[in-house]
């Protein structure tokens, strides 16, 4: 169902590399919230009653036209938010994957028959918890979508869903791609910016699933509670490298550069600061900075301009406060919100670069004297997403994957892991499953029904 909204005014998103205009969506007025809202609920009984197998077809279905569409709606991602085509091209390939998944998951997923009297039938059977409102980030915005969207849809939950306003056009396409698949008003569509999306998350829905920064977590999570929605949130991260003194410092130089660097550091479980034991501190530095210069000519801009003030002014702070840039800490002249991959030394755990999520090609180095106080001092954060140990040591693997509070923990790979991986993200990071089988039950409700027959001789 594709209507009309009733706000007048209109988000506009411009280039990252040029600053030309390339899009721009309406702001959807608490009334079009609530009228998603209203229209998904009415649809959700009827989809819920749908067979999962014909749930799991009309994913699948989606899926085919995702593929089919892919060199398109990279173009659009390229235009909004910067990324490389081909690395939009690849992200869209790994939405159109977990909406195939999660067809094939969403007809297995069901509840368990229990062992009580035998006169008896008692079970736990699995339903959907009811409408969904799905806001997503604009860093990978089909693939995070398409985990979302795939793991609600098929368990027969109707879906509101809010792209992030930076990449509306993206959102946009994808909807129109999954809509054409569905029954009306079980995907529907709003756009706009927090304010949309802070109707999205105090209306009447019974989940609200997010995935961008903490500060709006948070504010989610304050609106869920008033309503009672279920929220599950994966929220920002300040992910931490350790580098043993036993390790190649090249080799770990080149796993560096690519945790930071990697989509210009846009990655939600990107390496957020370094912390390298000093046996092989210089060598690790000296490599790193070589490695920031083979990065320097593949990345694409950050998102846009503001963002890109965000990141300089948390480089900036650093060097105010004693850090050394070794290479890149400039904004280039020219248009567009190029910036390019910068290596920090002499940065302590207080600095912002450090502490907080900065979200861009920027590796912040901290020297640490032995890898105790690496992993103790890794472990000092208000997040809880991820973090990864270089290390030819077992004991030291072992001692990090059981001592860092975080939800995902990588050795000697800053990215990697078998598919349908599944984890908790912590504190400041979020709450509840975002992928793997474990996101379909997050998406229902388990109901305990006890069955006994009615009594002879009625």
């Amino acid at each position: 169902m594709w209507t009309a909204g009733s706000g007048t005014d209109t988000l506009t998103v411009f280039d990252p590399t040029n600053g030309a205009e390339v899009s721009s969506a309406p702001q959807a007025s608490p009334e079009d919230v609530a009228a998603a809202v209203k229209a998904a609920r009415a649809a959700q009984p009827g989809w819920a009653r749908t067979a999962p197998a014909e749930r799991a077809a009309a994913l699948r279905s989606a899926a085919d036209a995702l593929e089919a569409a892919a060199d398109r709606l990279a173009g659009v991602m390229h235009a909004e938010m910067g990324k490389p085509v081909d690395g939009a091209r690849d992200s869209i390939g790994a939405g159109v994957a977990t909406l195939r998944q999660y067809a094939e998951l969403g007809q297995l997923h069901g509840g368990r028959t229990l062992a009580g009297d035998p006169g008896a039938i008692d079970l736990m059977a699995c339903e959907p918890r009811g409408v969904v409102a799905a806001i997503t980030p604009w860093n990978d915005p089909v693939a995070v979508s398409c985990g979302l969207l795939g793991a609600a849809l098929v368990t027969g939950n109707t879906v509101v869903y809010k792209p992030s306003e930076r990449t509306p056009a993206t959102g946009w396409e994808l909807a129109r791609i999954l809509t054409a698949q569905l029954p009306d008003a079980v995907l529907s569509l709003v756009t706009g910016d927090g304010r949309a999306g802070a109707a999205l998350a105090a209306a009447d829905v019974d989940v609200v699933a997010h995935v961008g920064s903490t500060a709006a977590g948070r504010s989610i999570a304050a609106a869920a509670a008033a309503t009672g929605a279920k929220v599950l949130l994966e929220n920002g991260g300040s992910d931490a490298l350790i580098v043993d003194g036993d390790v190649d410092p090249v080799w770990a130089a080149q796993q560096a550069a690519l945790g930071a660097f990697a989509n210009s550091g846009q990655i939600c479980v990107a390496v957020e600061r370094v912390y390298v034991h000093r046996a092989v501190a210089e060598r690790f530095v000296d490599a790193l900075v070589a490695e920031a210069g083979t990065w320097a000519g593949q990345l694409g801009p950050l998102v846009d301009v503001r963002h890109r003030e965000q990141v300089h002014a948390q480089v900036t702070a650093a060097v105010r406060d004693g850090a050394e840039v070794r290479c890149g800490g400039q904004v280039p002249a020219g248009p567009g919100a190029w910036y390019p991959p910068t290596v920090l030394t002499g940065c302590t755990d207080d600095m912002a670069v450090v502490a907080e999520e900065t979200f861009g090609p920027v590796a912040p180095v901290v020297v640490v004297d032995g890898f105790d106080e690496a992993l103790d001092r890794a472990a000092r954060s208000r997040y809880g997403l991820a973090a990864t140990v270089l290390t030819g040591s077992m004991s030291h693997a072992q001692a990090a994957w059981r001592t860092l509070g975080v939800g995902t923990v990588k050795v000697n790979a800053v990215f990697g892991g078998a598919p349908g991986g599944a984890a908790h993200p912590r504190r400041g990071s979020g709450q509840g499953f975002g992928y793997g089988p474990e996101l379909l039950d997050e998406f229902t409700a388990t109901k305990v029904v006890h069955l006994e027959a009615p009594p002879t001789g009625w």
